[in-house]
């Protein structure tokens, strides 16, 4: 193992009280601070929660989870940047389950109130900064990772290199505004390099500054350049260690099969034929389905299609149809909301002579995250104390988990949180945890590696929820003058919460409508209303959540709108929306498609924008005809970040997030039969792959005076775009998605 692996594994322990040097340097967000959680070992020194310096170096201790999205390298560039390092010597890990890790930026966007400032609007965001302290919020999601640390890390970064500095200036007997730092050393007026390393201990006794001074982006070195990653020479070279992939000795192998009617108990096992295949060593029985254990995974693989199970119905609708019906029933019951109610829109609506009244209907279905790698996790219980190694968005939840399922405390179990290969909202969930917990514990002292098949992970996945949109609007000149925009879809906070906290906080769900009421678009008379429909379907949080639907249906029907308006849809946009970043953005795209410039025939383009987790972003797509069917040719995106951290993560992260929502528009689609989904693998549920993905450009803008998010931004224009696309190429309008039902893609 690499002396970085021993590192992480001797000295990610949480503790409950501060150790030396370890205070909070005043970075946090709530008033007290929280206790630095890293013990090291001898030989190594925390200066702070997120900074580790042994004889070798300076390790940076990464809050949230690196999925594949390049966060540790940017997280670690904070700190690095403040603390003067050359980068090719900044080694990244992620850290321990710990308060101290709290994301304070979480809850901010699902304030349930409007986008407009205001003394309420201020009041619940200060409120909601405050609580993911408290209930120890340890959450990688919502596109919140760099918003979150921009500020705490740098000063982490900062405390520590005024802390070594005033090491330096006892040792060196000199004032410490003669020194300076680089290359991770303070350097002398007369040029002596005094390594971190060598001032380690002594900085932690010294009492840390509570307002370092921090870099003014004049002065950065790292920050808003682009930098090499730190995850990939180790993921190119196939020494990256996720959750699979630890060997430990006298190891065993694991997979699970649960009920395929999600939710549904299991009523009768007969594992005899399993059980008599060599090489396997038990059968685990859960709740809802089975764990088998054995020397190898492929033998586990094997046995556990011999076992024979009966499972209970289905504790919801047996058919797609039959669910988007019990879906649509919502639209007959009181709104859980309306964020959006500008003037008296329905009045208008009534006024209105009908035949200048236009509806609509879209819908959208259930969706999979459909991670590369499927879900697993490898645990070992020793003398009562669980050790795990798994990928996980969620880390206090996940170790705890893990700990009730057993019977354990949350401080007998030790977590190592892996690199994972994706994640999109799949490893914000315990499942997981649990499984690899009770097989651990059923065979006490041999390590258990559990790996899920590519159909378990397919089958029993907490999707994106089914969707409908209702639309009325009345339209004039200058586009929609009168619009109610109605949402009807299972809740994904509500079960969110009850899965992760135990309780589903009561009043508006701001996820329900998120892309729909809190778009820029002036419009006189305006009411957008959400409908939680009664669905008991796990549903979770996949990447852009609830823009990921209402981004397509509030795009299609301003594209409508715009149409019958007689107007262009980016003409019409411009018309209706002021902010000055969404209009940049706006401006953009159209200038890097050259949209409204001749094009080739057999072409079309569709436009679309969506405002998520701060950040406007606007995309055009090309669509063509080909002998072989219609191709996605080319996309252009804009966004505005407000400050680019890392301008090549930014742009890798819009084109993941591009191609993740065309896959989706194009063929992504779980369905229900027998109360069973009946995708299984890629064959059924496939994505865009390098041969017809579209070549992508990517403009980013700095101009909106607040950092935002970008891991999720790219997803919800696309879908919108690519259909607005289909429209202008063939004139035909669908408003229900995959696109693939009734075109043929090549």
């Amino acid at each position: 193992m690499s002396r970085l692996g021993r590192i992480a594994r001797r000295t990610f322990l949480v503790g409950s009280v501060a150790i030396a040097g370890g205070v909070a340097f005043g970075i946090w967000q709530a008033r007290r601070p929280v206790a630095n959680p890293l013990r090291p070992a001898d030989g190594e020194v925390t200066l702070n929660p997120y900074v580790l310096i042994d004889a070798s170096g300076v390790t940076v201790i990464a809050p949230r989870a690196e999925m594949g999205q390049g966060i540790h390298s940017t997280l670690a560039a904070l700190v690095a940047e403040e603390m003067d390092l050359d980068w090719p010597a900044v080694r990244v890990l992620h850290g321990p389950p710990a308060r101290a890790y709290f994301n304070g930026a979480l809850l901010g966007p699902g304030v349930p109130v409007n986008a407009e400032r205001g003394v309420l609007h201020d009041t619940r965001q200060a409120a909601a900064d405050l609580a993911p302290r408290a209930l120890g919020l340890q959450i990688t999601g919502g596109s919140t990772s760099l918003v979150d640390a921009f500020d705490k890390m740098r000063r982490a970064g900062a405390a520590a290199r005024e802390t070594l500095m005033a090491a330096a200036a006892a040792r060196a007997g000199v004032d410490i505004a003669r020194l300076r730092t680089e290359g991770g050393a303070v350097v002398t007026p007369e040029g002596l390099r005094l390594r971190y390393e060598d001032l380690a201990q002594d900085a932690a006794a010294i009492e840390p500054p509570r307002a370092p001074r921090l870099k003014p982006p004049s002065e950065w070195r790292l920050l808003g350049r682009s930098l090499p990653r730190t995850d990939i020479p180790s993921k190119v070279t196939g020494t990256a260690q996720f959750a699979g992939d630890v060997r430990l000795p006298d190891m065993l192998y694991a997979t699970v099969r649960l009920s395929p009617r999600l939710g549904a108990a299991m009523r009768s096992i007969d594992m005899a034929e399993a059980l008599a295949v060599p090489g396997v060593e038990r059968i685990v029985e859960f709740e809802d389905g089975f764990g088998v254990i054995a020397r190898d995974t492929w033998t586990a693989m094997r046995a556990a299609d011999l076992v024979r199970a009966e499972w209970d119905r289905a504790p919801y609708p047996p058919q797609t149809d039959a669910i988007f019906e019990r879906i649509a029933l919502a639209f007959d019951s009181r709104p859980n909301s309306r964020l959006r109610n500008d003037g008296d829109a329905a009045a208008r609506l009534t006024a209105a002579p009908p035949g200048r009244v236009f509806e609509a209907e879209y819908r959208v279905p259930y969706l999979a995250h459909s991670t590369m790698e499927p879900m697993s996790a490898t645990a070992v219980l020793r003398d009562n104390h669980l050790e795990m190694w798994a990928g996980n968005q969620i880390p206090i939840a996940f170790r705890d988990a893990a700990a009730r399922a057993i019977g354990l405390s949350s401080g007998d179990v030790t977590l190592h949180t892996t690199v994972m290969g994706g994640g999109f909202g799949r490893r914000a969930e315990v499942d997981v945890a649990v499984q690899a917990a009770r097989l651990a514990a059923s065979v006490p002292g041999r390590p258990v590696c559990m790996t899920w098949t590519r159909e378990e992970d397919m089958t029993h996945d907490f999707y994106r929820p089914g969707a409908i949109a209702r639309a009325r609007a009345v339209v004039g000149p200058d586009g929609p003058e009168a619009v109610v925009l109605r949402i009807a879809a299972p809740s994904v906070s509500r079960q969110g919460a009850r899965r992760l906290m135990g309780f589903a906080p009561p009043g508006p769900d701001h996820m329900l409508v998120e892309g729909a009421h809190d778009q820029p678009y002036r419009i006189p008379d305006f009411l957008v209303s959400g409908h939680i429909a009664d669905v008991a379907v796990p549903v979770g949080y996949w990447r852009s959540v609830g823009y990921s639907h209402n981004g397509f249906f509030h795009e299609c029907l301003m594209d409508e709108l715009a149409r019958e308006a007689g107007l262009d849809p980016v003409e019409m946009r411009l018309r209706l929306i002021d902010d000055a970043p969404s209009r940049g953005v706006i401006e953009a795209v159209a200038d890097m498609s050259g949209w409204g410039a001749d094009r080739p025939s057999g072409t079309g383009r569709g436009f679309a924008f969506t405002r998520s987790f701060g950040a406007p972003m606007a995309q055009v797509v090309e669509l063509a005809e080909t002998g072989a069917g219609l191709r996605i040719t080319r996309a252009w995106a804009a966004v505005d970040v407000g400050l680019a951290i890392d301008p090549g993560n930014v742009e890798a992260q819009v084109i993941s997030g591009m191609i993740y929502g065309l896959s989706a528009a194009v063929m992504g689609e779980i369905t229900f039969a027998d109360g069973m989904v009946e995708q299984h693998n890629f064959p059924d549920y496939d994505a865009l792959r390098m041969d017809n993905a579209p070549e992508i450009a990517v403009r980013i803008l700095e101009t909106m005076p607040e950092l935002a998010g970008i891991g999720e931004p790219g997803t919800p224009p696309a879908m919108p775009a690519l259909a607005n696309a289909l429209y202008d190429l063939t004139g035909e309008r669908v408003r229900e998605l995959p696109l693939n039902r009734r075109f043929a893609f090549a």
